[in-house]
């Protein structure tokens, strides 16, 4: 993926995140999608770890060696940010309060279902907090190139993946285009700048609908 593209699919991304929203960014690009966000928009990000009111990361050099979020990162923090155990993190990711997750993916299935955890064969630390997210969140964006480094699908008819959680998905921001899954599988929603509906179909293990003509993104 190039970095325009890269871009442009993080800008698309942060228009995802509501003012007011409590959120959890996954591991990977998600973490980046803050950076894109609008000054006017402001949410609570929540960590697994314990922290609720995270601000941008922190240079190593000025870091604070007791924030961390779950990804191990330095972090700074906003005013009015709390701390707590993982039970009470856990708490509030089960009791259904985050208004949204983004997370990254191996694949997703036309029905929803994510595989983001472990690739058989090579290490994986677990599932972290991934598998709790997926079921819980309010809303689950998917954030993840179209197809991987050999260049296959990541949207598939069904995952050949071990499961993080299924039917969970709700829309799936790629460098070609926003897809929605619904009750008909794979809805084209737009097309980031300089993909096409030949190229997504192409591309896309699995059938496509389109149900209104897609908007471009640029």
């Amino acid at each position: 993926m190039s970095s325009d593209a890269r871009e442009v699919m993080l800008r698309r991304a942060a228009l995802e995140l509501n003012d007011g929203d409590t959120i959890n960014l996954g591991i990977g690009l998600p973490t980046k999608v803050l950076a894109h966000l609008p000054p006017s928009i402001r949410v609570c990000l929540h960590s697994e770890n314990g922290v609720a009111g995270m601000g941008s990361p922190s240079d190593y050099t000025a870091a604070d060696r007791n924030l961390i979020d779950a990804g191990g990162n330095y972090i700074t923090t906003l005013t009015g940010a709390s701390y707590f155990d993982s039970a009470v993190s856990f708490a509030i990711i089960r009791g259904g309060h985050l208004d949204l997750t983004m997370l990254g993916a191996f694949e997703v299935a036309k029905n929803g279902d994510l595989a983001n955890w472990m690739i058989p064969g090579k290490f994986t630390p677990g599932t972290g907090g991934a598998m709790e997210l997926a079921q819980k969140a309010r809303r689950v964006v998917v954030l993840t190139t179209h197809v991987d480094k050999a260049g296959k699908p990541k949207l598939v008819e069904k995952c050949s993946l071990p499961l993080t959680a299924q039917r969970c998905v709700h829309r799936v921001i790629t460098d070609l285009a926003v897809i929605d899954v619904s009750s008909r599988g794979f809805e084209i929603v737009e097309l980031l700048a300089g993909a096409s509906v030949e190229e997504v179909t192409a591309k896309t293990g699995a059938p496509l609908t389109i149900p209104r003509p897609p908007i471009i993104f640029n």
